[in-house]
């Protein structure tokens, strides 16, 4: 295991592990007129990560889309950040928008559960079987067993997709569930709703919104749903005239003369209006055709994932592509056909790309996930950077984290910097650059959540004793998006701008303790944090600590933006790799605990 140091390949202060397989890029032979594309969505397993607490999905989506019409066998704990559980054997219903390896819960919206007998049962879910269910990229199907419907879903940008076939039935009902949503306990379902509404407009379409407050703050969803076959009578679960109407029936009838019979249902979604609703449904799904929607979506699939062939066997494919799928379902574009949203503030604007992304998880995905885009997408990260200047122009700073449009400020760091910084350096500068660089360094020198940027450029690093939680994190974060300043600067001719953040760019120097060669926390007169326990795992808000998430031998290596100068601090080279050695070879000790 020696000199791990040499496997580390730094560009533009992110760093990528190399891979085994043989890569190839695509999409100079399509640019050059090849029309035809493999079907690589066969290899993508959607269902690879709904285990145990992988919290993906396995429903319908598209590359970025706004809507994820998925099951849902449970909504409540960090157990159901995504709503589904593949251990699981029942189903309580299909909502539209869902995370995917999230840490977190929320969405949840706007929950539909096809279902026969009495209307008023209380409970409506219904056991399923992994043999009679399946998913590929914008499909996905189950039998509900209890009640004998056939589930079939697929999506478009903003809108879903339906199709339910009951067997051997007279009549069908469909739940529409307000209420519902992924939320941390019993409470929070009982209160997350602040207001919601469904109005009847005629016998084949119904709008409505909900709006909620929870993880991405007050959220809006607007709704248009149509329906193929005639609504024969409807009814409120819920008291009616209220601002909580939650939860309602329809009704259907067996009219084929057949023994089974279809109900077909189209919603879309908005979050500024029902009419921006109902034309993003007129757009998207004009017809009643649900295979060529499917075929549709997946077309646009494996427009993506023929970006990358990959010389591999079957199984190395598998894991492959569905690992890039679930690079693709998020960040999200929440902009309507229109190209309005719904901002940070709940304000209504415009995006002038005609897009605007959310689900911006930052401190997990400016590493390795945005570079990707740059590669085998960059007109999207043209867009991404366009939607962070905007939330910016509202917000006074980059987003950190965000949701539905809102910043939830989960995480550390300022990681929209190294994501717009590459994006710049390697020539994607479909935006105002001008603007860009405004957002870059307003945002690494104005105060905000978890940055603080006065005790920061005053001691050289966050003391423990001031910044209580993931002071030590917190400072080496701060690096990369201090050397990414730095590079856009000088690329701009910003020489003093160049020198100040090169300087922070090596403030991670001030707490790497030369005995123990970790990352150590340090309080305001300079004095090491004491006892030191190396081992012990941190987690802001539960256990506390220096951390974020993680302990001191893991995070020590957290210099994406100067590894020749770790190594000089660790003492050299083989010091360095020794080091990293005995980083896979110490004593476990599983007692020291996880984040909890």
């Amino acid at each position: 295991m020696k000199k791990h140091y040499k496997k580390i390949v730094q560009h533009t202060g992110v760093l990528f592990l190399l891979s085994s397989l043989c890569l190839t890029c695509q999409w100079s032979q399509k640019d050059k007129g090849q029309t035809t594309i493999a079907n690589y969505a066969k290899y993508v397993n959607p269902f690879i990560g709904t285990a145990l607490y992988g919290h993906t999905y396995p429903g319908a989506t598209i590359p970025f889309g706004m809507v994820q019409v998925s099951p849902e066998t449970g909504n409540i704990g960090w157990e159901y950040c995504s709503g589904y559980h593949y251990e699981d054997t029942a189903i309580m219903g299909f909502s539209h928008t869902h995370l995917s390896g999230t840490g977190w819960m929320d969405l949840g919206d706007i929950l539909l559960m096809p279902f026969t007998g009495d209307t008023r049962k209380g409970s409506y879910i219904s056991s399923f079987s992994h043999a009679q269910e399946s998913a590929s990229p914008g499909y996905y199907s189950v039998l509900l067993d209890d009640y004998h419907i056939q589930v079939e879903l697929t999506a478009s940008q903003r809108a879903a997709f339906h199709k339910y076939t009951f067997i051997g039935a007279g009549e069908g009902h469909i739940l529409i569930d307000l209420k519902h949503g992924i939320v941390p306990t019993e409470e929070d379902l009982e209160t997350h709703v602040l207001k919601s509404d469904i109005q009847i407009l005629d016998n084949h379409s119904l709008s409505g919104f909900t709006i909620t407050k929870g993880w991405a703050g007050e959220k809006h969803v607007y709704f248009a749903m149509e329906f193929q076959q005639p609504v024969v009578s409807s009814e409120w679960l819920s008291p009616a005239g209220t601002d909580r109407n939650h939860q309602f029936v329809l009704n259907f009838k067996n009219e084929s003369g057949r023994d089974n019979f279809d109900v077909a249902v189209k919603i879309a979604l908005s979050t500024v209006s029902i009419d921006n609703a109902l034309e993003n449904l007129n757009q998207e799904i004009p017809g009643w055709d649900f295979d060529k929607t499917k075929n549709e979506v997946r077309s646009k699939w494996n427009h993506y994932l023929s970006g990358i062939d990959i010389e591999a066997d079957d199984r190395q494919k598998t894991i492959f592509y569905t690992a890039l799928y679930h690079t693709l379902v998020t960040p999200n574009n929440i902009a309507d056909a229109d190209s309005s949203y719904r901002g940070a503030d709940n304000r209504v604007y415009r995006s002038g790309s005609g897009a605007y992304y959310s689900t911006l998880s930052l401190w997990d995905t400016f590493r390795a996930t945005h570079p990707l885009y740059t590669l085998m997408c960059p007109e999207r990260v043209s867009e991404m950077v366009e939607g962070m200047l905007s939330h910016y122009e509202v917000q006074g700073y980059l987003p950190i984290w965000t949701l539905w449009g809102h910043e939830n400020f989960c995480m550390i760091g300022n990681h929209a910097i190294p994501v717009i910084v590459d994006a710049y350096l390697k020539g994607i500068r479909a935006y105002d650059v001008n603007k860009a660089w405004e957002a870059v360094k307003a945002s690494s020198e104005v105060n905000h959540l978890k940055s603080d940027w006065d005790i920061y450029e005053k001691y050289g690093y966050l003391p423990f004793d001031m910044v209580r939680e993931e002071s030590v994190s917190r400072t080496l974060e701060f690096g990369i998006d201090d050397w990414s300043v730095a590079q856009m600067a000088k690329a701009l001719g910003k020489t003093g701008d160049y020198e100040y953040f090169s300087k922070r760019a090596g403030y991670y120097k001030n707490v790497f303790d030369p005995e123990t060669r970790l990352m150590r926390g340090k309080d305001t007169s300079a004095a090491w944090r004491t006892p030191f326990d190396r081992l012990r795992i941190s987690h802001a808000g539960t256990r506390g600590g220096d951390y974020t998430e993680c302990n001191a031998w893991q995070y020590t290596w957290h210099v994406l933006q100067d590894i020749e100068g770790l190594i000089t601090l660790m003492g050299g080279k083989e010091a360095f790799a020794n080091k990293l050695d005995s980083l896979f070879s110490i004593k476990s000790e599983p007692e020291k605990g996880g984040p909890v």
